[in-house]
């Protein structure tokens, strides 16, 4: 595993789903990992796993999509541990009410997924660049759903798709500062959330027949490429996408529209 020795790494939605995972696998290479989210139970149960591993790992409750929150949140962790070296943008969702076929979302439903996914993704990226005066690595988590067909979440895919956009940007106009700036897009994740999703052993089962690799993905998967990419073995890589998804080009959404519109 790669050393993230005395860096200190801070992790949007570190609670949870990828987020622990990432969280987990940062802890695993020595970083100092300040985690956030809305939950404070989920980030203090994971903030005790990182410390049985030896890590020293601090949590902040907080939500991305306040101004008053991300200034909080560097603050705390510079505090804490000194300098930020690395970020991860993992924060990001589309919730079930925010969902559903293009020419039924309303303004409110995009507004909100767009501004968790897109605006505040962007804005915590800008506070994390200028919390890094030595340089440093920033890596979002965006999705496959970024570049491809993404039925009844396509507002959510169109944010990610931006998030790629604006990583290739945030690559080019920081790296004279020492910032690196990548990007990971996970495919099917099967995380707790997911797990409420998929009721049903034959949806999971026409998922993983998309996948080379015959299974789905676990927070497991995503959280070693992180690491790597906030560490020095990756330091002449900037502005990459990386996907991570067991060969399937196929997202969750276009399968789940094909399969009921077929069965109409």
């Amino acid at each position: 595993m790669f050393s993230l020795s005395g860096k200190t790494v801070v992790v949007t939605g570190g609670g949870r789903g990828i987020g622990r995972g990432i969280s987990l696998a940062v802890a695993r290479c020595g970083a100092n990992v300040v985690l956030s989210g809305r939950s404070m139970q989920a980030l203090a149960a994971t903030r005790l796993e990182l410390e049985k591993l030896g890590a020293r790992a601090h949590a902040v409750a907080a939500d991305v999509t306040r101004a008053d929150d991300i200034a909080r949140l560097v603050t705390e962790a510079e505090s804490r541990f000194g300098a930020i070296d690395g970020w991860v943008n993992n924060a990001g969702s589309a919730a079930p009410g925010d969902t559903g076929p293009l020419l039924e979302v309303c303004e409110d439903q995009w507004d909100r997924v767009v501004d968790l996914n897109l605006k505040w993704t962007f804005f915590a990226a800008q506070a994390a660049a200028r919390a890094m005066p030595r340089g440093g690595s920033i890596v979002n988590i965006t999705s496959r759903s970024a570049s491809h067909p993404n039925p009844n979440t396509g507002h959510y895919g169109a944010a990610k798709a931006a998030v790629e956009n604006l990583t290739l940007t945030m690559a080019a106009e920081w790296g004279h500062r020492g910032i690196r700036v990548n990007a990971v897009a996970p495919g099917v994740v099967m995380t707790e959330e997911l797990a409420k999703v998929f009721d049903s052993e034959s949806r999971i089962r026409r998922q993983v027949e998309t996948v080379p690799l015959r299974r789905l993905g676990t927070p497991d998967d995503i959280g070693p490429l992180c690491a790597y990419l906030l560490s020095d073995e990756a330091s002449w890589t900037t502005g990459a996408l990386i996907a991570v998804n067991g060969g399937s080009p196929v997202p969750m959404g276009y399968l789940s529209y094909l399969h009921k519109v077929n069965n109409a």
